[in-house]
């Protein structure tokens, strides 16, 4: 009774101290949740590069031809309205700086960078975009994935939940 009992109580540790989990969630790149996030690697930014440190960062891979991208620029002019002071938003394409410079339809109010080479991406192996990850202030990625994924939307709600469970 008593090694059952033990065993009980390391399973119910388990679950309240696990990490955060992507419970099956459908992905197009490879995992890091829970991980170090890689440098962020850029070749030119379209803004003004940003201040992150003590802050969240939410990397987000796009492109101006892509439908759900556009979509989701948006919620993440919101965001970056909303939660200026917790967390900085970078959206990083791949294509010309022309053609992002020219850009305009939805108007982006975040911070923008470009990576022709699309060097973190690849390190991610991104295969669908748009693809996101936040990151913490102590750079482990807390979020990934398609952030319009039915069932699995990076929404205000979520990224509410995550600043406050890791702030610093």
């Amino acid at each position: 009774m008593k090694i059952r009992l033990t065993f009980l109580l390391l399973l119910m540790g388990t679950a309240v101290f696990a990490q955060e989990s992507n419970n099956g969630k459908k992905l197009w790149a490879k995992s890091i949740l829970n991980e170090k996030a890689p440098e962020l690697v850029v070749e030119k930014w379209i803004s003004k590069q940003p201040d992150t440190k003590g802050k969240f960062v939410l990397i987000d891979f796009w492109a101006t031809w892509c439908g759900p991208c556009r979509a989701y620029i948006p919620t993440l002019n919101d965001l970056q309205k909303k939660y200026a002071d917790k967390i900085v938003i970078i959206g990083v394409s791949d294509e010309a700086a022309e053609k992002v410079e020219a850009f305009s339809n939805p108007k982006i109010n975040y911070f923008e960078a470009i990576d022709t080479k699309g060097t973190v991406k690849d390190s991610l192996q991104v295969k669908g975009i748009p693809h996101a990850i936040l990151i913490d202030p102590k750079g482990i990625v807390r979020w990934e994935g398609f952030p319009l994924l039915e069932g699995n939307q990076l929404t205000e709600e979520v990224i509410k939940g995550l600043l406050e469970k890791y702030k610093n």
